[in-house]
């Protein structure tokens, strides 16, 4: 089977070309990057050493996808990860568009062309913003949880939050460009006769995360505390009691590889992918637990909210976990413990992958 994946030397994208390396030999592995983030060059020379072929090419560029030979499957992991891209002042709203949405038309042009499935790595954002900020919550242990004495919308349940929730915008311009690739891709799939897997992904963390707030905020959170970098928490008082679910990319990687090898047809094509109830953790929470690891370091206050942020997200994985018998193997606190240790290995990390102070 060969397998390609776009963005393969980003964080998820060379987690999954490690994964799949180690657990299937059979496999051809193979992928592009164009190395504008800070910190992918890293990944390159340790992608090679496994065998796994690397091409420098842009999914914006058609033509960079001529060349290509033809493949099982492609996994789509080069989208801008940040919910502020855009709007941001490093990137434009266009460069945004281009990145995608453009990119994931491209790569289902060549999907098209070789008959290759199609895995798209969406994005918890594609859900409404204002839905999510007025869900019933309230406090318990310096956390955000959702108040079962009132009545919830459509869509959500004490897992979490189901694929059936609104995405009415706004949702962000990073949401909706995902949310746009996915009808995208279905349309595709029913059109021209090739297999497509939708994965929104909630929080992704893990050692070697190129980690900022936006992002990746487990692993950005562990590595500044240690380094002493200034923290704050902003809005919703100013508590640190909003609350995140965390995935690591192994557990992702097991996901792919089940829907890449699965026979049949499935009535369901777009999934929540998260770490789930059990694996969230609020910000107040995080900041105990890497006192604990690394010693008292003052946290700031901001009270005014900040545009795009959410009190609460937990991922409802039932539906995803019946269709393919998968579950989270990682524990919370284990991936912390990885992200830790990583942090005291390499000091320098957020400098590396371009996080600003």
């Amino acid at each position: 089977m060969k397998i390609f994946i776009t963005g393969i030397c980003g964080f998820v994208g060379s987690s999954i070309a490690i994964w799949l390396r180690q657990n299937d030999a059979g496999s051809v592995v193979a992928g592009m990057d164009n190395f504008i983030r800070p910190g992918s060059e890293t990944n390159r020379l340790r992608l090679q050493k496994l065998g796994i072929t690397v091409r420098h090419g842009d999914i914006r560029n058609p033509s960079d996808f001529e060349s290509l030979p033809a493949v099982d499957w492609v996994i789509d992991a080069a989208a801008n990860p940040s919910v502020l891209a855009g709007v941001d002042g490093i990137t434009s709203s266009r460069q945004l568009l281009e990145h995608n949405l453009t990119g994931t038309i491209n790569i289902l042009e060549f999907c098209k062309r070789t008959k290759a499935g199609f895995i798209l790595l969406s994005t918890s954002r594609v859900y409404s913003i204002p839905a999510l900020a007025v869900l019933p919550l309230r406090v318990q242990n310096n956390a955000f949880i959702l108040d079962g004495t009132q009545p919830l919308s459509k869509g959500v349940s004490s897992r979490g939050i189901e694929t059936s929730f609104s995405t009415e915008p706004p949702i962000s311009l990073y949401g909706s460009t995902k949310l746009a690739s996915e009808f995208l891709a279905l349309e595709y799939a029913a059109t021209f006769s090739f297999p497509v897997w939708i994965n929104r992904c909630g929080v992704l963390a893990g050692a070697g995360q190129f980690g900022t707030a936006e992002q990746g905020i487990f692993s950005y959170w562990i590595h500044a505390y240690a380094q002493r970098r200034p923290l704050r928490y902003i809005g919703f008082g100013g508590t640190g009691h909003q609350v995140r679910d965390a995935l690591h990319p192994d557990d992702l990687a097991e996901l792919l590889y089940a829907q890449i090898t699965r026979l049949g047809p499935s009535p369901i094509r777009r999934f929540n992918v998260g770490g789930g109830a059990d694996n969230a953790m609020s910000l107040r929470k995080l900041t105990a637990w890497c006192g604990e690891r690394f010693g008292s370091h003052p946290i700031d206050v901001d009270q005014r909210p900040r545009p795009f942020d959410i009190p609460w997200f937990v991922m409802d994985n039932q539906p995803v976990a019946e269709t393919f018998h998968w579950a989270p193997k990682r524990k919370l606190v284990d991936v912390l413990t990885e992200i830790a240790t990583h942090a005291e290995q390499y000091p320098e990390w957020l400098h590396m992958a371009g996080a600003s102070l």
